[in-house]
């Protein structure tokens, strides 16, 4: 049994994620898809709300830590429920019966895997070539297949690419052949058509920032959320221009809803595990505004 919220690789999260069931049985556990490499992507939600909303992360496979950051929140959250206590000063019971929230902790499963704990993968002779000859791969972003999941969405994807001028598989920023190429982008693609979220939020790690626009396709409320969330959490809220192809990109033209993308902590990734506790006291402060909304 592993000590809850260590479980900074795939096999820890699914036994984190065994562990919040057993003890939380109100939880809804389930998969959005399997990776390339056939692993579950595990889906939890909390809530039984009307107003349904997601939050994600391990977009990118050295960025690892997120996936730490959502099961802590989820184990607070559900402690709070049980006990008729609050998170962050919010009443838990009333975010409970007012929203649904949908977390998907590890959206690139093999990519960490790559990372953290797959010797064997990591002395493949193509995995080595896209990753420049090296064996040290704890910079890599991409899934197994060497492709930026977070440039495989339908939202200027050809601009995107030509942006990136990266032509093949790559530890980082290669887009693919074609928008959701890849199984995990299109699991969480379908997966955010089969709700009706009023917003969602990808959880990265780079900056302290808050972008929540993309080509004027957002709503107007979008800017004052970001200003909420960058209130509570010390971060920056920041208009951002130059990105496309991005989960985030999509939702908020697909949807005209809001959708953000937090970038948590701060230095090079990947992050160390040390600034978990700094990281999740700001980062928390996010996920209960936007359920409180």
């Amino acid at each position: 049994m592993n000590e809850f919220g260590k479980g900074l690789d795939y096999a820890g999260m699914v036994m984190d994620i065994l562990q919040l069931k057993e003890h939380y049985p109100f939880l809804e556990v389930g998969s959005i898809g399997r990776s390339v490499e056939d692993r579950d992507i595990p889906v939890l939600r909390i809530g039984c709300g009307t107003r349904h909303i997601h939050f994600n992360g391990a977009f990118h496979a050295n960025e690892w830590i997120t996936t730490s950051l959502l099961i802590r929140f989820i184990r607070e959250y559900a402690e709070a429920y049980t006990h008729g206590n609050s998170v962050q000063g919010v009443d838990a019971k009333q975010m409970f019966e007012q929203t649904s929230l949908w977390v998907v902790p590890m959206v690139n499963p093999d990519g960490v895997e790559l990372v953290l704990t797959k010797p064997e993968d990591q002395q493949r002779h193509e995995l080595l070539e896209w990753n420049g000859g090296s064996t040290d791969f704890s910079g890599w972003k991409a899934n197994i297949h060497g492709v930026d999941l977070n440039d495989q969405f339908p939202a200027n994807w050809e601009l995107e690419r030509t942006r990136r001028q990266v032509a093949n598989p790559a530890s980082r920023d290669y887009s693919g052949s074609s928008p959701l190429s890849e199984p995990e982008a299109r699991a969480i693609e379908a997966f955010t058509r089969e709700r009706d979220f009023a917003m969602v939020i990808a959880f990265h790690t780079q900056g302290e920032e808050i972008y929540w626009n993309y080509n004027d396709y957002e709503p107007v409320e979008s800017e004052a959320i970001a200003e909420r969330f960058a209130q509570v959490s010390g971060y920056r809220a920041v208009k951002l221009t130059g990105s496309d192809a991005g989960y985030k990109d999509w939702f908020i033209q697909e949807f005209r809803r809001p959708g953000f993308t937090v970038e948590t902590g701060l230095g090079i990734n990947p992050l160390p595990y040390s600034q978990l506790d700094d990281m999740y006291g700001k980062a928390s402060k996010i996920m209960v505004e936007a359920l409180k909304l």
